[in-house]
C-alpha cells in the first residue's frame, strides 16, 4: 500500500507556534490547486503499490473554495480507503460540510488546540472555544464518522486543572481520535522570537500522564506517543509513515518516501508553481543507506504502541539495537513483546533519549 500527502499552504492568519510552510497569500489559490494537479500527472508513474490513504494538510485546507477542493479531488485516484482533510473550526460552514460530504472525504481532522479563549488569542488562532462543537455537530449531520481533532498542552501558565478541563470538553464531543502535543517553542517561530519558555519538566509529564489515564479510561486506545482512537479509529494514513510505508508528496514543502530514498519540494509556493507550469518538478532527493534507514526505523517505529518489529531489522543492526536496548530495558524504559522492542510507559516520556541511545551515530 502507499498514501498521497498534499501540503495546501494557505492561512488565513498565521498562529504564533507553527513551523510548517505556508503563505497568507490567498491570491494563488487557483494557480496552486492547478499545480497541484499537473504535478500529480507528472508522477502519476511513482505509484507502484495500491494507493490506501489521501492526506490533505497544511497550511489550512479548508482555506480553499468549495470547487477548488472539487478539483484538487477530482484530479487524485477515488481507490483510498482513508481521505482525511485538515480544517479550522471556523471555516466548517454548512456548506463546507455539505461540500465534504459529497467528495471522496471519510476523515476530518479539526485544529482545536485548547477551549481556553484566552489561550486560542494567544495562539493568534481564529476561531473561538464556542466554535468547536458547532463545526463538530455541522460534520456529524453531513454524514462525516469519523472526526479527529488536535489538542495543545503546556502554555504558559496553564495548570493540570486548566488542562484537565480542556481533557474533559474534548470528550464531551465523542469524537474518534485525539492527537495531543506539548506546546514547543521552535527556533523561527513568532513564539520563540516573543521569549516563551517551555513548560518545566515535571508540570509537562503529569499533564501528560492526565491524559494518557484519561483517555485509556474513555476507551481510546493509545496507539502512538501523541495519539488516541477509539477502537478501529487509527489514523490509516499517519500510521504508514511510522511503518515504512511509502508515500508520495504532492505540493510546496511536501515529502515523498520510495523505501530507499526521501525526496523533498522547494518550500516556496513561486518557485514551485512556476517549475510545475513549465513541467519540471521542483524537488532534491536523498539517497538512503542502510545505517539511515536503520535509524529512520528506530524513530517511527517506537513510537507507536506495535514497537521495533526486531525480525524487520538486518542481523548487523539488531546485534547493535539489542546491544544498546539492555540498559534501557534494565532501567524500565523499553521491553521486549513477541520480539518487537517497546517502550514502557515510563519510557513514553523520554522517548527522545532512548531513541537517541538506539542509533548509529
Amino acid at each position: 500500500m502507499t498514501g498521497i500527502y498534499i501540503h495546501i499552504p494557505f492561512c488565513k492568519s498565521r498562529c504564533i507556534y507553527c513551523g510548517f510552510y505556508s503563505t497568507t497569500g490567498l491570491g494563488l489559490r487557483q494557480r496552486y490547486v492547478d499545480a497541484v494537479c499537473r504535478e500529480w500527472q507528472l508522477r502519476q508513474a511513482e505509484l507502484r503499490a495500491p494507493l490506501d490513504t489521501i492526506y490533505i494538510g497544511g497550511g489550512t485546507p479548508s482555506q480553499l473554495t468549495t470547487d477548488q477542493l472539487r478539483l484538487l479531488l477530482s484530479a487524485l485516484p477515488h481507490a483510498a480507503s482513508e481521505t482525511t482533510i485538515e480544517v479550522n473550526p471556523d471555516d466548517v460552514t454548512d456548506a463546507l460540510a455539505a461540500t465534504l460530504s459529497h467528495l471522496p472525504v471519510n476523515r476530518v481532522s479539526m485544529g482545536v488546540q485548547t477551549f481556553d479563549d484566552q489561550r486560542l488569542r494567544f495562539l493568534h488562532r481564529r476561531h473561538t472555544a464556542a466554535q468547536v462543537p458547532q463545526a463538530i455537530q455541522r460534520l456529524r449531520d453531513a454524514g462525516i464518522q469519523n472526526i479527529s481533532i488536535d489538542l495543545m498542552y503546556g502554555f504558559p501558565d496553564e495548570t493540570l486543572s486548566d488542562w484537565e478541563h480542556d481533557i474533559d470538553a474534548a470528550l464531551a464531543l465523542h469524537v474518534e481520535h485525539l492527537s495531543a502535543y506539548c506546546l514547543m517553542v521552535e527556533e523561527g517561530t513568532p513564539l520563540y522570537h516573543l521569549g516563551v519558555t517551555a513548560t518545566d519538566e515535571e508540570t509537562e509529564r503529569a499533564m501528560y500522564e492526565l491524559l494518557i489515564d484519561k483517555l485509556t479510561s474513555a476507551g481510546y486506545e493509545h496507539y502512538e506517543i501523541s495519539n488516541f482512537a477509539r477502537p478501529g479509529f487509527h489514523s490509516r494514513h499517519n500510521s504508514s509513515y511510522w511503518h515504512d510505508v511509502p508515500y508520495i508528496g504532492l505540493g510546496a514543502a511536501a515529502h515523498s518516501y520510495d523505501g530507499n530514498s526521501r525526496s523533498w519540494n522547494v518550500s516556496d509556493i513561486h518557485q514551485y508553481i512556476e517549475a510545475i507550469e513549465q513541467g519540471k518538478l521542483p524537488s532534491e532527493r536523498e539517497q538512503l543507506d542502510a545505517d539511515t534507514r536503520y535509524n529512520d526505523r528506530i524513530t517511527v517505529a517506537l513510537r507507536t504502541s506495535d514497537g521495533l518489529d526486531l525480525a524487520s531489522l538486518s542481523e548487523h543492526h539488531r546485534i547493535h539495537c539489542l546491544k544498546e536496548a539492555q540498559r534501557f530495558i534494565s532501567d524500565g524504559l523499553l521491553r521486549i513483546d513477541d520480539n518487537h522492542l517497546v517502550l514502557t510507559r515510563k519510557g513514553l516520556f523520554v522517548s527522545d533519549m532512548v531513541m537517541s541511545g538506539l542509533m548509529l551515530v
